[in-house]
């Protein structure tokens, strides 16, 4: 079990128990819980496919179809760094069949991004549980002149704002894991935002864009047939899919850390046998045997927590990252 791992599932519990049900409505639930699911499911992903979301979100969807005998479909809705897609779950029926697979980006990060979302953040969702997380690599093409993290920290300082890095919108997690070394390094780089993580990729190895922070699932192919370099590693260990390549944190700035985290959410108000029986079946998924060999060569940490665990770590990431935002004053572009 990693540290991170550890640390989600020891998180203590700060989501309190609903409220007894009257009987009448206590029945109702039930029934909704031994029919459910009854129809095809929606499972709204809020960014462009390709992504390590989209990917954890199909994987999820195509074991969930198989447990449960029903399909469930993944529906990409980007746009907003994930608040298209967010809004558009906060408005569906809370009845279990619209959910969603959603990254800190989105749940975390973006609330302290926009002054006013299309949606209540704190209120309109039900969590079901925390999936899994991963971090992410800062890469570079082959032939950049900067082999090291040390070289391109130096050219940053010597030239304030010439090196770019992409990302997959304002205020997703491989925006504001740039923005967090930033702010560590005291540099200056220029945010080139893209409508995904993969386009993101594709203008790093075009050369139209330095760097980019890319997440395992996506980088580790790169890195294997040398189409990406990596400078550093954001997690808090060194991957095991990459142990050569060092960890940001061992490379002069201690506490570094920022991963992809991925949230499981239903609209608030769906039953609460629903939102159980969903929570327990992703939870088995998640740490299945099979779901480990499947991550594991993506260095993807799968979590598979409660919704009493995922409240409290959730609350603590829109803390975390709330706070470098105010201070960096980040906004949406």
């Amino acid at each position: 079990m990693t540290p991170t791992r550890r640390r989600l599932l020891q998180a203590a519990p700060a989501l309190a128990g609903a409220a007894s049900l009257p009987m009448g409505a206590a029945m109702a639930q039930g029934r909704d819980a031994v029919a459910y699911p009854n129809r095809a499911v929606s499972v709204m992903v809020p960014f462009a496919p390709g992504g390590s979301t989209d990917f954890i979100a199909r994987l999820l969807a195509q074991e969930l179809s198989t447990a449960l005998g029903q399909q469930f479909v993944v529906d990409n809705r980007a746009g907003g760094s994930g608040t298209v897609g967010m809004a558009f779950l906060a408005r569906a029926r809370p009845d279990g069949y619209t959910l969603g697979v959603v990254p800190n980006g989105t749940f975390a990060m973006a609330p302290a991004m926009y002054e006013r979302l299309p949606y209540d953040n704190d209120n309109a969702f039900a969590p079901i549980g925390l999936l899994a997380t991963n971090a992410m690599f800062l890469c570079v093409e082959p032939n950049s002149p900067y082999k090291t993290l040390a070289a391109l920290i130096d050219a940053s300082r010597a030239r304030p704002g010439a090196i770019t890095f992409a990302s997959a919108g304002s205020g997703v997690a491989n925006h504001l894991g740039p923005e967090l070394l930033q702010d560590m390094a005291k540099v200056q780089w220029l945010h080139v935002p893209y409508r995904s993580g993969a386009a993101g990729v594709q203008a790093v190895i075009a050369k139209e864009t330095t760097l980019s922070f890319v997440d395992s699932v996506t980088a580790i192919p790169y890195l294997r047939d040398r189409t990406l370099l990596a400078l550093g590693y954001s997690g808090a260990e060194r991957s095991p899919q990459a142990p050569d390549v060092p960890t940001i944190a061992e490379l002069g700035y201690p506490g570094y850390r920022a991963s992809t985290d991925f949230g499981f959410f239903a609209p608030a108000g769906t039953p609460q046998p629903v939102l159980q029986r969903l929570s327990e079946e992703s939870r088995r998924i998640m740490l299945s045997a099979a779901t480990k060999a499947r991550l594991e060569p993506l260095a993807i940490d799968p979590v598979g927590g409660t919704p009493e665990q995922f409240g409290p770590y959730a609350a603590g990431e829109r803390s975390k990252w709330g706070e470098l935002i105010r201070q960096r004053n980040i906004k949406p572009e």
